[in-house]
């Protein structure tokens, strides 16, 4: 068992995830507004979308200035145009409505055990918060689904202006806390993101197995067995306060 003084969570895909993939979700949304479009087209499109944006404006484009709302909004854009619409005086509207969806409990549900776990968790009486690469969104998020009060602080890279793996982010959650990374440890879905990059930060750390689209991380790397969570319903008995 460990001994905390600091417990940090990654969330999407941790401790909530999409009820819908992208593409049913704006293909409704634009059903309403007149529009006809293919959930598999507009899925693919939004693969192919968030990979370039991410890509050319990384961590929201903070660096050049752009912000998370215009950079989601350029996605949705993009994502329709790549559908084959191009009516931007109609798609202007629905990228706002589509924005301002997500941080609507209509598009997020909670993981198996979630909820359970963080009251676990704060029984044992360990301080908790979230670094997690989301936008300024994320406290609204977390109020909708029911969580946000169970944390200390909420750390979003839009926040941060480090997004993981970059260390930096982990670092500042200490640095916000005053707790020593040895008394810390992070949980998340992600290898690379999750479980090395709070390692690298001198954090304990826990990588969640058996989510969509990470099953192939912990396959390809040597994680000790202690390390690794089946379901979160597991964690309590792995820590402790005192």
């Amino acid at each position: 068992m460990l001994r905390l003084r600091l417990l940090t969570w990654d969330v999407k895909d941790t401790l909530i995830r999409l009820r819908l993939p992208v593409g049913e979700s704006y293909s409704a949304g634009a059903q309403a507004w007149g529009l006809q479009v293919s959930a598999e087209s507009l899925e693919a499109s939004f693969h192919k979308a968030h990979r370039v944006q991410s890509q050319r404006f990384p961590n929201y484009g903070l660096a050049k200035g752009l912000g998370s709302k215009q950079w989601w909004l350029d996605v949705v854009l993009e994502t329709f145009r790549l559908s084959g619409v191009q009516d931007k005086v109609l798609l202007r509207p629905l990228a706002e409505k589509l924005y301002q969806d997500y941080s609507s409990p209509d598009n997020w549900e909670l993981l198996p055990a979630a909820r359970e776990t963080l009251h676990q968790c704060q029984q044992l009486g360990i301080p908790m918060a979230v670094v997690s690469n989301f936008d300024q969104r994320l406290p609204d998020v977390l109020t909708c689904c029911g969580l946000r009060q169970h944390f200390a602080f909420v750390l979003s890279s839009e926040e941060a202006g480090f997004a993981k793996p970059d260390k930096r982010i982990f670092l500042e959650a200490l640095r916000i806390s005053g707790v020593a990374p040895q008394l810390a440890a992070h949980v998340g879905d992600d290898y690379e993101n999750d479980y090395k990059a709070a390692r690298e930060a001198g954090m304990h750390s826990f990588l969640l197995k058996g989510v969509a689209g990470q099953m192939g991380d912990w396959r390809q790397v040597e994680v000790p067995h202690s390390h690794l969570l089946e379901s979160l319903s597991q964690l309590p008995s792995r820590i402790e306060k005192d």
